[in-house]
């Protein structure tokens, strides 16, 4: 048996984190003197706190170690690292996104250029005819699932429509949603079909004035472009939107390897407002 300073030295776990793991339940000691109330533990327990130090550095909280440590087996915890792994791919997407957006602001102050640069520009759009895949998603960034669905339907059903196509998507919603977005894709094509499940032939609505500005460089530049149209219908508040948005992606992944290049087009209805 080891007095707890002893077991902390031999396992290299604090005796703060030791006391710890006591007061939680996961590692209780092995027995507590009654005399003096020191904590004793045993070598039979370095495996239990080895399981421990290994689900604390995978990102389990205290209550999920407790729960895997009560119902330790291979199945169960392959299931729970599966659902650590997900979990951890999505923190490290959002913290990317938060170092894109710290260097993105330290190169302005570099090159003092704290502030909205936009260029709108009006034009209509006309109806399209198009082959076009619509789902509620998670988020906006798995838009790409959409767009991968709707390319190996093509394939499958062995239609002449080319992916080089011009494309862009919708975005049904009215307002901005974090999580469960309604969007749809579409490809222009001259070929009609038979409409499957979400998969379908149809011919978009014309636009009869869209204020548009263009986005260079990664998808993470996309967000503040939309913020700079406040500023232009606030300069230009003859116009009010009308509709939903458009986004069309004339460079991205598959035809442009630096995300630094990529060129996506932001289209938003507008229409002149009525006099009073």
């Amino acid at each position: 048996m080891f007095k707890i300073g002893e077991f902390s030295k031999l396992t290299q776990v604090s005796v703060r984190m030791l006391r710890y793991y006591d007061e939680t339940g996961l590692l209780k000691p092995a027995e507590v003197n009654k005399y003096t109330g020191y904590r004793m533990y045993s070598s039979k327990q370095i495996p239990i706190l080895n399981k421990i130090l290994f689900l604390r550095d995978t990102g389990f909280t205290v209550l999920e170690i407790g729960n895997a440590l009560k119902h330790w087996d291979n199945d169960y915890i392959k299931q729970e690292l599966k659902v650590k792994e997900k979990e951890t791919e999505e923190n490290i997407k959002l913290e990317n996104q938060r170092l894109a957006k710290i260097r993105t602001a330290m190169n302005d102050i570099n090159k003092k250029q704290i502030s909205i640069h936009y260029s709108v520009t009006l034009k209509s759009i006309p109806s399209y005819d198009v082959i076009s895949l619509r789902k509620t998603i998670p988020d906006y960034f798995c838009e790409g699932i959409l767009w991968q669905e709707l390319c190996d339907y093509i394939k499958a059903e062995r239609l002449n429509i080319s992916e080089e196509n011009y494309s862009f998507a919708i975005y049904h919603d009215k307002e901005y949603k974090d999580k469960g977005v309604d969007v749809e894709v579409c490809i222009i094509t001259n070929q009609k079909g038979i409409n499957r499940g979400n998969f379908t032939f149809r011919q978009t609505d014309p636009l009869e004035k869209v204020a548009c500005s263009m986005v260079y460089g990664s998808y993470e530049n996309i967000s503040p472009t939309y913020m700079s149209f406040v500023h232009w219908l606030e300069e230009n508040n003859q116009y009010e939107i009308t509709g939903i948005s458009r986004q069309v992606c004339h460079k991205g992944p598959w035809n442009e390897a630096d995300p630094n290049k990529y060129l996506t087009e932001i289209q938003i209805p507008v229409k002149l407002r009525e006099k009073l």
